[in-house]
């Protein structure tokens, strides 16, 4: 997940605070020390308690995708294992103001593309077959709301012709209109409840309440 490093106008430098909450990282910024969620972006304590940082759109592709897309790219040369999380075990959570919903990857692992609703904007978690890599878009083009799926490896247009790429959710076949991207980002499903107790969970039979869970 990528946050706007920025809050009431102010450009804030953080650190590794160590400690964790609700099983998830916590950060400090160095100008009042106040500790941040990393998952809702937001001080927890000190000076800036109750501020929220911006939750920006991200990607998780491969090199040469993404390089096909945005050939000018530089990235930094890092060494890397294999990370520690099974994504298969995980939730997409789609955060859209004062709403939220996650979204299982098994059961986008059998759908592979989520048509939903966050806070009344049409949204698809979409992932791909055989990877971990997922995006959120938006299904509103202009007037229209599609309902997407996924055929041949391609976004398309349920009843209708429009093709998107989909990685990068690119209008195909000369199309004009692409669709948006929209953050969203990985949780445990049990995290997800205690940090969006208000939420959702989509699943293919409907929607599930957080409070109903618990």
């Amino acid at each position: 997940m990528v946050h706007r490093r920025e809050a009431n106008g102010t450009e804030i430098v953080f650190g590794n605070q160590g400690a964790l909450w609700g099983n998830a990282m916590t950060w400090w910024d160095t100008a009042t020390g106040s500790i941040w969620s990393q998952p809702r972006g937001e001080a927890i304590l000190g000076d800036r308690k109750g501020e929220r940082l911006e939750l920006l759109p991200s990607s998780l592709s491969t090199w040469a995708d993404w390089q096909e897309a945005h050939p000018d790219t530089l990235a930094l040369a890092v060494s890397s294992g294999a990370d520690g999380f099974d994504v298969e075990v995980m939730a997409i959570v789609v955060e859209l103001g004062p709403e939220s919903a996650a979204f299982p990857v098994s059961e986008l692992r059998e759908t592979a593309v989520a048509n939903g609703v966050v806070n009344d904007i049409p949204v698809a978690v979409v992932i791909e077959e055989g990877t971990d890599r997922w995006k959120v878009f938006s299904r509103q083009l202009d007037d229209t709301v599609v309902e997407l799926e996924v055929v041949d490896g391609e976004l398309h247009e349920v009843g209708g012709d429009r093709r998107f790429n989909l990685a990068l959710g690119l209008a195909l076949d000369g199309g004009d209109q692409s669709l948006d991207q929209l953050p969203g980002f990985t949780s445990f499903p049990r995290d997800y409840m205690t940090f969006f107790p208000e939420g959702e969970f989509w699943t293919q039979d409907g929607i599930i309440t957080v409070e109903s869970l618990q």
